[in-house]
Order: structure tokens, then sequence, then C-alpha cells
């Protein structure tokens, strides 16, 4: 679908989905308002205003996910909105101020700003299956998680799983808003998203990357990955907001592997890559469980295998210097 005479924002516009969803709207003629914190900061806006198109229809604003009223400019007169600005940091010393606070109250003031220009027809929030698997089912082969799985709170905190947390807290107050407020509401909830890389900063997923490919580092503490392509979850966006049957939430995660598939893999396509004694250990026949696909297939998604998604992501860290072979 053509997005010619449509304008749309894109709040966080200079992160890694966010940068490849501006470039895919701005392919399919969208006019783009993109969000980012700093007009000044040459890496948050060079990538971006380099996409072809962005001349002609990309503008950028500025706003803070902690200021009332903040993102007004950048929504008004919209047709559609997609928030994708959020906080991601596994380690953080505060969390309730570092992540909970920004994911919430940030969601919350995008929503808010949406209800004061009607033209805005649907919001699509960018989530995580954060807010999805901690539910106390054990996560074990043969087992489907699937989209009416919802983290518990409680949970999140007594595993100290603050990201976890925030994506699931975030998630709530927009569901609980939107029905309030009668916004036409999506949620998508990617899983561990890799592929290129448009932006000239590594993000957290870019990140731990390559430290799993340069020392070995496990990510996850169970050794496992629920992959998904940055392409994908970028086109998923679109097609939730195009397609007008699109409505609640959609897991979008092409496919769960343990450490070690990911690496075999690797090293099959770089033979420089070497596999780390901890990932020689022989896993169990098969996936470890597996995320239906079933609503992502609604949204027109076929999901890019894994070894495109691991070549494309080390060719990227490559070219931009942070990886040599």
């Amino acid at each position: 679908m053509s997005g010619k005479g449509k304008l749309v924002c894109v709040t966080g516009a200079s992160g890694y989905i966010a940068s490849w969803l501006v470039k895919m709207l701005l392919e399919r003629h969208y006019t783009v308002n993109a969000t980012v914190r700093s007009l000044n900061d040459p890496q948050k806006t060079e990538h971006l205003l380099a996409l072809d198109g962005a001349k002609e229809r990309l503008h950028l604003f500025e706003a803070n996910l902690l200021e009332d009223g903040s993102f007004d400019p950048a929504v008004e007169g919209c047709d559609g909105v997609f928030h994708t600005a959020s906080p991601v940091n596994l380690s953080s010393s505060n969390p309730q101020v570092e992540l909970v606070e920004p994911a919430v109250k940030g969601t919350l003031n995008v929503l808010q700003s949406c209800t004061k220009f009607p033209s805005i027809k649907r919001v699509v929030i960018t989530s995580s299956v954060a807010s999805v698997m901690v539910t106390g089912k054990p996560l074990k082969p043969g087992v489907v998680m699937d989209e009416t799985w919802f983290s518990s709170p409680v949970l999140c905190e007594e595993q100290k799983l603050y990201y976890h947390l925030s994506k699931t807290l975030a998630e709530q107050a927009a569901l609980k808003f939107a029905e309030e407020h009668g916004i036409d509401l999506v949620t998508l909830h990617p899983g561990f998203v890799l592929g290129p890389l448009l932006q000239p900063v590594l993000n957290i997923t870019s990140e731990g990357m390559l430290n799993f490919i340069k020392k070995g580092q496990e990510i996850f503490p169970d050794g496992t990955f629920r992959f998904v392509d940055v392409r994908d979850v970028a086109y998923g966006h679109i097609q939730a907001f195009e397609i007008s049957s699109a409505s609640g939430r959609y897991c979008l995660v092409g496919r769960v592997a343990y450490s070690s598939e990911a690496f075999e893999i690797l090293h099959k396509l770089y033979p420089a890559i070497s596999v780390p004694e901890t990932c020689k250990k022989e896993k169990p026949a098969g996936p470890p469980y597996h995320v239906s696909k079933e609503r992502a297939k609604r949204l027109g998604i076929d999901f890019l295998p894994l070894e495109v998604s691991l070549k494309d992501m080390v060719e990227s860290l490559m070219e931009k210097n942070f990886l040599i072979l």
C-alpha cells in the first residue's frame, strides 16, 4: 500500500527498529514526523536525514518521554502514530527511575497527546515478548507461547527482571488508557531483534550480539534466543497500521533457538568465529519451545531465515568497524 498523502509519527526514531521503520515508511511515500531526544546530536539524526525521501518527507522533532505535552507537535495532524521510544537497559542501577517510570509515563504521554488530535486513526506500540513470557509457566520443548500470555509484574519483580517489568507495566497502562479514551491500539511483541544496523552506534541487542560473537558471552541465562529480524519487525509495524482488521497483540519471533545453534550457523558462514566450549555441550533435539506465528501471519509476515539475519548483522557490524574477522 502507498502511504502517499498520509502523515505518521514515529517516536524514538533514531533507534534500531525505528530507523528501519522510518526507512520503510519513506519508501512507501509516507510523510514522517520523527521524534528524537536531541536535534543537536548527529548520531541521532544524520542516518535518518540520509534516507531516501528524507529531504522531502521527513520532519524531525525533539521530544522527551517524561515531559507532558512533549509529543503534541509531532503527532498533530497525523493519521497514525508508532510509539517505539522506551529505555532498554538490562543492568540498571535504579530500574524504577531509569526503566519503569520512563516506559510507563512516556507511553501515557504519547497516548495523551494522541487524544488531542482526532485525525489519528491508530496507534501502534512496540512492546516486547518481555511482557508476554514471565508467567510462571514452564518454557520447555512442546510448549507454545502466544498472545494470550501476559507477564506477571509480581514475578518480574521477584526475579529482578526490571526490563520485563517496565514493558509489562507500560503495556498494561496503555491498554487501560486506550480503552478509557477510545484509542485504536495495536501492540507488537518482538523477541531478540537482529539484522543490519542503520544507526551509527550500537544498541543493546547489537552490542549483545557483538559480545556473543567475539567473546562467546551468553546473553540470556537459559542460553535460548527468541530471534526476529529487524526488517520483519519494522514491516510488521506498517502492516499493523495499514491492515484495518489488525487488533490486539502480535508476537514477533521468527525462531526460538539455543545459542549453540546460532554459533554453529555463524561458524559455517565465518569460520574465523569459533564455537565456544560452553556451546559445544549436547542440546536436546528440537527447539527449546515455540512462539506462535499464527497472528503474525495475519500481518503478512514471512519471517526471514535466521541464517540471513545473522549474516546481514555480521556484515553490518564489519562495515561499521565494530567487528573485524
